[in-house]
């Protein structure tokens, strides 16, 4: 793996560093300026987590950086969709993760034989992917809570070796903070779609949703009400955890023993 000091992330954090002591300002006193908190100033500048367009913007004017700083936030434009761009912030900077998945395992609990499969072999789009994971690995990582629709259990993703891979994975790595839930087979809105509710560090909420075409992002109250009552209405017809947990271990045996 490359020298995470020389990520796009990482110096754009050491250029955040840069103008806020310029300005003479501690890392307490400039995230008071900007309505965030010390520490996410600090995940930051350190380059743990990105920066959102919205934090960069609210850095710019606060520290007059002519746009440099905005500017600067263009590396996550490049080879991949601008809607995953413009994502991955909030998914990278989240305290709580909230997802339903009906047709595929989230990405940030893929196997890489799963995601291998799922990317047709793309090794670039790959490796992001599974970077993207690391966010997991924290001292201090968002909680995550996912409900899969059952048939995501079933659906072949790179044959059966992958698939018992991809479901061990699912039980191994639940645990209080990655809470996995299954969704019965003929439970809920069968056309209900993905979509994933981050919650930030300053407490606003962003939503995901997919489409067949492309991502779109939200970020309004109404959108956040909305999301939220149909993430309540789902995860409440799901299994419970410990029962989701079994059903897991049992599909990885019956439908893809060797």
């Amino acid at each position: 793996m490359a020298d995470s000091t020389y990520t796009p992330m990482a110096i754009w954090g050491r250029e955040l560093r840069h103008y806020r002591k310029a300005a003479g300002l501690t890392q307490t006193e400039f995230a008071a300026k900007i309505n965030y908190s010390p520490s996410l100033v600090s995940q930051i500048e350190t380059g743990q987590v990105p920066a959102t367009p919205e934090f960069a913007a609210s850095c710019n004017k606060t520290l007059e950086s002519d746009g440099a700083l905005v500017r600067l936030l263009d590396y996550r434009k490049d080879d991949i969709p601008p809607w995953c761009a413009e994502w991955m912030p909030y998914e990278e900077g989240a305290r709580a993760l909230k997802t339903f998945q009906p047709r595929l395992i989230y990405g940030l609990l893929q196997t890489e034989a799963y995601t291998r499969a799922v990317l047709n072999g793309d090794d670039m789009a790959i490796s992001r992917r599974l970077e993207r994971q690391r966010i997991l690995e924290r001292p201090e990582p968002p909680t995550l809570h996912v409900v899969l629709d059952e048939s995501v259990l079933w659906r072949d993703v790179g044959g059966p070796e992958a698939m018992r891979g991809q479901l061990a994975h699912l039980v191994e790595i639940s645990s209080p903070k990655v809470q996995i839930q299954i969704l019965p087979n003929g439970g809920h809105l069968a056309t209900q779609g993905p979509f994933v509710l981050a919650t930030l560090e300053n407490g606003s909420t962003a939503i995901y949703l997919e489409t067949a075409v492309r991502g779109l992002i939200a970020t309004s109250l109404d959108d956040h009400v909305r999301a939220d009552a149909a993430w309540e209405a789902i995860k409440a017809d799901a299994l419970p955890v410990g029962m989701s947990k079994e059903l897991i271990a049992r599909t990885a045996e019956e439908r893809w023993a060797p």
